[in-house]
């Protein structure tokens, strides 16, 4: 059956105006039934066909009904009830598969004053996808989509975003989207783990030192807040900066100045700052071990990352993702059992934990499809293997012998601890030489021997 006409033609200076929009654009009627698309809008959306007539839910997302009553956020009900302009994320249909896109809409209105027409202005969002990908945020679900369109919200600002939540759901990933959703996405992105930088030398490395300021200074040295010059400084585990260096780190944001070690020379810094903690930085400035004016200025913008155990919805679609990403050389693929047991599992270490297992689960794997019975395995070893819940741990081995040694505490060196545990039990499973177990696993015998050295080296 073909759809009924639009209500009423645009106007050919609209339309023309629209053409000449370099964005896409759609003009609609209170129907919702589509009256005009620019050049923009038909090269990006409807390559293959017109959208006249259709209705704006039809075309971006399949639906019989309005969005609002689909499940989704109408932007023309919330106009129709603010007077104003909004804005809303929703995942639309696009040739290339479903796609996050910004949408903002405007109201025309009548000689009575009523809205009559509507446009919309498409922006996509290219930060984030709804289905797997090898990189950038993906996810579906509604807490993880409604952290999005914060990001959404904010990336194209230059407003200080302190990233708040869990260890492993993604701080510096999200970090990289408000980046890459910014004006400054051409210029660098510097990351500094502030839980890393021991605190003699964490002045000398934020704001750079001359030679002579110190002993070992023999030349001088920019720091990393020059080398963010024009770009985003992300600030990674702000919760760690020592108290000496925050009234210094509080004078770059008030005044975006600083000076080097050793030098007198007043510098002005042009960064963008994003910060991430997993810590509650409300109980340290309570306790008097976190700056109030510092935290006041770091959360101008604060945005919660949801941890895994909320967003269960994006699990099959992670684990797709996750698999291509750890092994690139190997088609796998998880079983219905396989993707139950995951759901079912709290997942403390969050989306970095979930990684961590599928990476195990691929070396314990020689063919093709991951079951049950290997994600239950790679879940144990894990079990045995995990860091306690404070950080704080001794390092087992998969046949539960404990070192005194603590390992490092960083996302590398978990990551390198997870590949050597899973290379442990698969080469105590495997019955053939270590050039076959290799072979089985699509990686060098060299990659082999490799991880199976010392979690800490490379």
């Amino acid at each position: 059956m073909s759809p009924p006409p639009p209500s009423k033609e645009a106007a050919p200076e609209l339309v023309a105006f629209l053409e000449a929009l370099p964005e896409p654009h759609i003009l609609f009627d209170a129907q919702y039934r589509i009256l005009a698309a620019n050049a923009a809008y038909r090269a990006q959306f409807a390559p293959r066909g017109s959208v006249i007539g259709r209705t704006c839910h039809d075309v971006s997302h399949g639906f019989s009904v309005p969005c609002d009553q689909a499940g989704e956020s109408c932007p023309m009900a919330r106009a129709r009830r603010s007077g104003q302009r909004e804005r809303v994320l929703h995942l639309h249909h696009t040739p290339q598969g479903e796609a996050y896109v910004n949408i903002e809409l405007v109201a025309l209105r009548d000689a009575d004053g009523r809205p009559a027409l509507f446009i919309e202005k498409m922006e996509p969002l290219n930060v984030a996808q709804g289905v797997p990908a090898t990189r950038g945020l993906i996810g579906r679900s509604t807490t993880f989509q409604a952290m999005l369109s914060l990001v959404a919200r904010v990336g194209p600002s230059e407003a200080a975003v302190l990233l708040l939540g869990e260890s492993g759901t993604g701080k510096e990933l999200v970090a990289r989207a408000l980046h890459e959703a910014s004006p400054r996405a051409s210029r660098p992105l510097v990351v500094v783990d502030c839980a890393s930088l021991p605190e003699t030398l964490f002045e000398s490395e934020l704001f750079g030192h001359e030679k002579g300021a110190f002993t070992g200074a023999q030349a001088p040295r920019a720091g990393l807040v020059e080398a963010a010059s024009g770009g985003t400084l992300f600030l990674d585990e702000v919760g760690d900066i020592p108290l000496a260096m925050q009234v210094k780190l509080l004078r770059l944001l008030e005044n975006g100045t600083y000076r080097r070690v050793g030098s007198t020379e007043l510098r002005r810094a042009d960064v963008r700052l994003v910060s991430a903690t997993h810590r509650d930085l409300r109980s340290m400035v309570a306790g008097g071990r976190f700056r109030e004016d510092l935290y006041y200025r770091l959360s101008t913008f604060p945005i919660d990352l949801p941890p895994l155990r909320d967003r269960r919805d994006d699990i099959p679609l992670l684990a797709t993702s996750l698999l291509a990403r750890v092994a690139p050389a190997r088609r796998l693929s998880l079983t219905a059992g396989a993707l139950e047991r995951l759901a079912l599992h709290p997942f403390p270490g969050n989306v970095r934990e979930l990684r961590n297992v599928l990476e195990r689960a691929a070396l314990l794997t020689d063919g093709e499809r991951i079951g049950e019975d290997v994600i239950e395995r790679a879940l144990a070893i894990g079990s045995r293997a995990a860091p306690l819940a404070s950080g704080d741990s001794t390092d087992a081995s998969p046949a539960g012998r404990t070192a005194a040694a603590p390992r490092a505490d960083t996302p590398a060196a978990r990551r390198r601890q997870a590949q050597r545990d899973a290379l442990l039990a698969a080469m105590a499973m495997h019955a053939g030489s270590r050039e076959d177990l290799a072979r089985s696993l699509g990686i060098s015998l060299r990659t082999l021997y490799r991880r199976l050295e010392s979690p800490h080296g490379r």
